[in-house]
């Protein structure tokens, strides 16, 4: 036994060695090695897991922005659409208008030809009138009898040539 400061060699010492290196190889193959394939793989599950958020935060992303184009595009076409309608409504009203005043004038035409239509019957009974009393006139002046087809004409022929020029006027 050979002594060498603090260690000593010898087989006991060459036996712990041995043990030592066997105890370190059955370590590395049944400890070492699935430890640093779980680490590895822990790692690249990790990595993925990274990758996959960061995906899914690039689609949240996107799903975001065509949210925000699509939410502009409807409140443009919320705009066109209270557009239309009042384009429509001043189109009906202007319609409605249009409808009225040809009302209004068809009114006023019927009122015309009613007018016209009693001023013709105002004329015509004033004619007879003015016929009656010409013939009470003409009967007290003349003071002489004639007959009913006499008077008749003599009448007629009085009102033609005085009430037409005197009722046109």
């Amino acid at each position: 036994m050979l002594k060498a400061g603090l260690v000593e060699l010898s087989w006991t010492f060459f036996f712990q060695i041995i043990n030592t290196f066997i105890l370190f190889l059955i370590l590395k193959n049944l400890l070492f090695k699935p430890v640093t394939e779980f680490m590895s793989n822990r790692q690249k599950g990790i990595e993925e897991s990274l990758n996959e958020a960061q995906k899914k935060n690039q689609e949240a992303e996107n799903l975001k922005e065509e949210y925000l184009t699509k939410l502009s595009g409807a409140e443009e076409e919320g705009r066109q659409i209270v557009k239309d309608a009042a384009k429509r409504a001043e189109e009906r009203a202007n319609e409605i208008l249009k409808a009225a005043e040809k009302e209004a004038e068809q009114i006023k035409e019927r009122a015309s030809l009613d007018i016209e239509r009693e001023r013709k019957k105002a004329i015509n009974s004033l004619k007879d009138e003015i016929a009656s009393i010409s013939m009470m006139a003409a009967s007290k002046l003349i003071e002489k009898d004639l007959d009913e087809s006499g008077h008749k004409t003599l009448v007629k022929k009085f009102i033609d040539e005085v009430g037409e020029t005197r009722w046109q006027n």
